[in-house]
């Protein structure tokens, strides 16, 4: 009987995670003033900052939190390559601002013979 209630509490599980609404943070990214990196800012109302997944490399950066009622998931493409490794980020009010920088251009050049 143990075995059945188990899977009944999975089951339960998996009902209330896929009734939750699906919906797209918004975001807002920008050039910090110096212009060496971005300032992104995520709107997540209502979520606590414990079910924040923020998951970058140099080309995207995603992101899944939820509420009650609510999962947020989003994947953004940056037009720039950033350096994920440095960058920082805080949450407050449910606002996650991440401040990340550019990845230093990488000029892989050759001689050329010029006859």
């Amino acid at each position: 009987m143990s075995k059945t209630k188990e899977t009944e509490t999975e089951i339960e599980e998996k009902k209330d995670k896929s009734s939750k609404l699906r919906a797209f943070p918004q975001i807002c990214a920008f050039t910090n003033k110096e212009g060496t990196g971005y300032d992104i800012e995520i709107y997540l109302p209502g979520v606590e900052k414990d079910t924040i997944e923020l998951k970058m490399n140099k080309d995207y950066i995603t992101v899944n939190g939820e509420t009650e009622s609510v999962r947020y998931t989003g994947s953004y493409k940056l037009c720039c390559p950033v350096e994920p490794d440095k960058a920082k980020s805080t949450y407050k009010e449910g606002l996650l601002k991440i401040n990340v920088p550019f990845k230093e251009v990488e000029l892989h050049t050759v001689n050329v013979q010029i006859e």
